[in-house]
C-alpha cells in the first residue's frame, strides 16, 4: 500500500447527489474514482432484493474484506482515490480501513430523499436510509480522534464552487475549476446497476441549481420520516 495515496471515502446515503461528487472528481487529473465497490458485498450478507442485484452479484468481489484489503487499501496510479460508498454498504467488516482515508458522510433533507426513495423502494426501512449508519460512523470515527467531515447535498447545488472549494481545503487538496461540469453520458466507472438509478445523472453536464421538491412524504411513513429527521439534525451539526 502507497502510504503517500490520499484515499477519500464518501459515505452517503441513497438518492443523494452521491454519483454527480463522483463524477465531479473524476475531472480531477490527480484522481481516481471507484462506485460503490462494496455494494455486492452488502447485498450478500444482508440478502436484500435490489434492482440488478444478480448483476451486481456477478460483477463484483462479493467478499467485503478481500475489497478491503485488495481495492480500497490497495496500491493505485494516481495520488488520490475516491471510492463512492453508501454508508450502509459497509456492514460485518472491520471499518479500521477507514482510518487509513478522509471520511466524507454526504447527507439529504430526509422528506426529499424519501420521496425519491419510494419510487423504486416503495417500502423503506430506517437501515435502507443509511442515516443511522452515517451518525453510528461518524460517532465511531469521533472516538477514534478523527473530526467527522459532512456535507449537506443542498449547500453543493445552491453554490457548487464555493461549497467544493471548502470540501477540498478539509480534504487536504486544492480546488479544481474541472469538478464543476463533465460530459453528459455513462462514464466508464460506473456499476453494472446504473441503469437503473443513473438515468438523471446521466443527462447532467454538472451540478443542478438546488430546487425544492414539493412532493410529500405519505402518512404511512411519518414515523420513519421522524427517526430519519432526527439522524439528519445530529448529522448536520458537524456540516460544513
Amino acid at each position: 500500500m502507497s502510504d503517500s495515496t490520499l484515499r477519500i471515502h464518501l459515505l452517503s446515503g441513497p438518492r443523494n447527489i452521491s454519483t454527480a461528487m463522483m463524477y465531479s472528481f473524476a475531472q480531477r487529473s490527480d484522481t481516481r474514482v471507484v462506485d460503490e465497490p462494496l455494494y455486492a458485498h452488502y447485498l450478500r450478507v444482508t440478502g436484500i432484493a435490489h434492482p440488478g442485484r444478480e448483476e451486481t452479484l456477478a460483477s463484483q468481489e462479493n467478499d467485503g474484506q478481500k475489497v478491503v484489503e485488495q481495492e480500497l487499501l490497495g496500491d493505485w496510479d494516481r495520488p488520490v482515490v475516491f471510492f463512492k460508498h453508501i454508508a450502509k454498504h459497509v456492514t460485518a467488516l472491520d471499518r479500521d480501513f477507514l482510518l487509513q482515508g478522509k471520511v466524507l458522510f454526504l447527507i439529504r433533507e430526509p422528506d426529499q430523499m424519501l420521496t425519491s426513495w419510494i419510487k423504486q423502494m416503495p417500502n423503506p426501512t430506517l437501515q435502507e436510509t443509511a442515516l443511522q449508519d452515517q451518525w453510528e460512523l461518524a460517532q465511531w470515527l469521533e472516538s477514534k480522534g478523527q473530526q467527522p467531515l459532512v456535507v449537506d447535498s443542498k449547500t453543493i447545488l445552491q453554490d457548487p464552487k464555493n461549497q467544493l472549494t471548502k470540501l477540498c481545503d478539509a480534504l487536504g487538496i486544492p480546488f479544481d475549476e474541472h469538478m464543476l461540469h463533465w460530459e453528459a453520458g455513462a462514464r466508464p466507472e460506473d456499476g453494472v446497476w446504473a441503469p437503473y438509478w443513473y438515468d438523471a445523472v446521466h443527462q447532467s453536464t454538472g451540478f443542478a441549481p438546488y430546487k425544492r421538491k414539493e412532493a410529500q412524504v405519505p402518512e404511512r411513513l411519518h414515523a420513519l420520516l421522524q427517526e430519519s429527521n432526527n439522524y439528519y439534525e445530529l448529522l448536520n451539526r458537524y456540516a460544513l
